[in-house]
């Protein structure tokens, strides 16, 4: 039975009671979103789903709070706010809802959990402390939220509502694109994949369009490969290969020569008519067509192999 009523505390509001009404509104377009304290609403019943209020997790009563005695902890002993228990109890369908393939809807369901749904149930309990994040503390996504709250002289009776309904249509945005984009990564996986199976063995491998490549080179154990070259919206781009998510050191850098060139300059230094940008950091180039690309590629690939030391 789909509820009528989506219920969570008013007053002050927070990441997870605001990122939790993102999914169930999603998925329950027509139930009113009521934000109330009152006894008569936070009680569970059969026309509503409360969560962040009413001091009990029951979810066969459909009420999902966490700052009761007792309250949920993930099998690793983290602890949940309502976030992570709506999601948890409603994440896969608002996947599906959201026309994610089915064989993506598990895959997505805990990566968002882990990189998305949990660093705001820690937060929310005061486990992780938003200093972690050093001069950022203050532009993590829920203390942006936070921000939106009315400030402290707004005595409008409407205030937090309003202040409420801005901060969840940004959250709409933020969960919508970064599940978008993990969605999307799958979709690269497979492109990636294919294109390394159609591939031959050597160091350069050619994409139809710009996308995420290097978690699905590891996953395919693509280990000789140095370099990516794909076409862009005017012309086509070399790229390096990080060895790893953290930080940026490549496989393989660009020539040092080319560093910082652009245009005649970088012609003139790799010997490729149409080479036309290298960054200083070299680990991206670009050239105006393919066979310009491919051909700074195979430099590239020539001195990285030509300078690596000999086992």
């Amino acid at each position: 039975m789909n509820p009528d009523f989506l219920v969570t505390h008013s007053g002050g509001f927070h990441a997870d009671e605001l990122l939790s009404s993102v999914i169930l509104s999603r998925l329950f377009p027509n139930a009113r979103l009521v934000r109330s304290r009152a006894r008569e609403w936070i009680t569970p019943g059969l026309d509503r789903i409360v969560y962040d209020v009413g001091g009990a997790y029951d979810p066969a009563a459909r009420i999902f709070d966490h700052h009761q005695r007792g309250a949920p902890l993930r099998e690793n002993g983290q602890p949940y706010s309502s976030f992570g228990l709506i999601w948890k109890h409603y994440g896969r369908a608002y996947l599906a809802a959201s026309g994610l393939p089915e064989e993506h809807i598990e895959t997505v369901h805990l990566s968002f959990d882990t990189g998305f749904v949990l660093p705001v149930d820690l937060m929310d309990n005061g486990v992780l402390s938003p200093s972690v994040a050093g001069q950022l503390a203050g532009l993590t996504l829920p203390a942006l939220l936070e921000t939106l709250k009315p400030v402290f002289d707004d005595q409008s009776p409407t205030a937090e509502d309003r202040g409420f309904d801005t901060a969840l249509a940004i959250a709409r945005t933020f969960v919508e694109a970064n599940i978008a984009g993990r969605a999307a990564k799958l979709r690269a996986e497979a492109y990636v994949h294919r294109a390394i199976r159609e591939a031959d063995q050597g160091r350069i491998l050619e994409l139809p369009m710009g996308m995420p490549f290097r978690s699905a080179i590891v996953d395919a154990g693509a280990d000789h490969l140095l370099f990516v070259v794909h076409p862009r919206e005017k012309d086509w781009c070399l790229t390096g290969i990080r060895r790893s998510d953290e930080g940026f050191e490549l496989r393989a850098d660009l020539p040092a020569a080319w560093a910082g060139l652009t245009n005649g300059d970088l012609e003139a230094a790799c010997g490729v008519e149409g080479a036309t940008f290298c960054h200083n950091g070299r680990f991206i180039a670009a050239a105006q067509t393919r066979e310009a690309a491919l051909a700074m590629a195979e430099l590239a690939v020539t001195e990285a192999i030509s300078i690596q030391p000999k086992p």
